[in-house]
């Protein structure tokens, strides 16, 4: 058994943000710490399914690599930043298996020595980026109109903008129906075509991730609902619940 790597979306009770906030500094001492944590970032989130630049204050995310699933299980279960999730509004989870992909995030391969996934089925996608400031205008500018493209594509699940600081570390994370929606998304939409295009010949990043992952196991809520419900495989079974 290898490592698996999963994605938490939380979001703190009205009035709360402020501390959600501080949480985001103090919280990454404590993950850290955590035993069978091999990569763990917390993030700030976009408002609703914007990805261009914008916050919401009272949303936050982590995105982490476990060395295996047993890991994950006892930081669920017995870690303190859990146990306050489970007093907050809201709160989504999923388990993530690799489906490939390149690049690093702050120079770690979080895809190397995953358990590899299926290839049918529904898809998570992680794009993250650390935009170079003289490129942080253009990336704003592009950023909007990607945005509207994204959130107009056929097969998408749901999506939300992350970001380690407000300012050039930014991401996102996309739920899929299937692989060939994310394909049929990045050939058919011209100006997300002649984004990419620009970010390359530009050298807008210094540093870029694109993962994609099976979400294999999920629960919670994530704006009312878990977006994986009903979302099948070919095989038929679903890609909901973690025990």
């Amino acid at each position: 058994m290898g490592r698996v790597a999963s994605f938490h979306l939380v979001r703190e009770r009205p009035g709360r943000s402020a501390l959600a906030m501080a949480r985001l500094a103090t919280d990454r001492v404590r993950l850290a710490r955590t035993p069978g944590a091999v990569f763990t970032r917390l993030l700030g989130t976009g408002r609703g399914d914007d990805t261009g630049p914008s916050a919401d204050l009272s949303r936050t995310a982590l995105f982490a690599v476990w060395n295996d699933e047993s890991d994950l299980d006892r930081f669920l279960a017995d870690s303190n930043i859990s146990r306050r999730w489970e007093r907050s509004a809201e709160v989504w989870h999923v388990r993530l298996r690799g489906r490939g992909g390149h690049g690093t995030w702050h120079g770690v391969d979080v895809l190397g020595a995953i358990d590899p996934g299926t290839h049918d089925g529904p898809v998570a996608i992680i794009t993250r980026a650390n935009v170079a400031w003289r490129s942080w205008p253009a990336f704003r500018r592009a950023g909007r109109v990607v945005n509207t493209e994204v959130r107009a594509a056929s097969g998408l699940l749901a999506v939300v903008g992350m970001g380690e600081a407000p300012v050039g570390r930014l991401g996102t994370f996309s739920l899929w129906h299937s692989l060939d929606d994310v394909q049929r998304f990045t050939r058919s939409m011209p100006r997300h075509r002649e984004v990419v295009r620009r970010t390359r010949a530009q050298r807008w990043y210094g540093e870029e991730l694109f993962a994609r992952f099976e979400p294999y196991a999920s629960a919670g809520t994530w704006d009312g609902r878990d977006p994986l419900d009903g979302a099948r495989d070919a095989r038929g079974t679903t890609g909901s619940s973690i025990p």
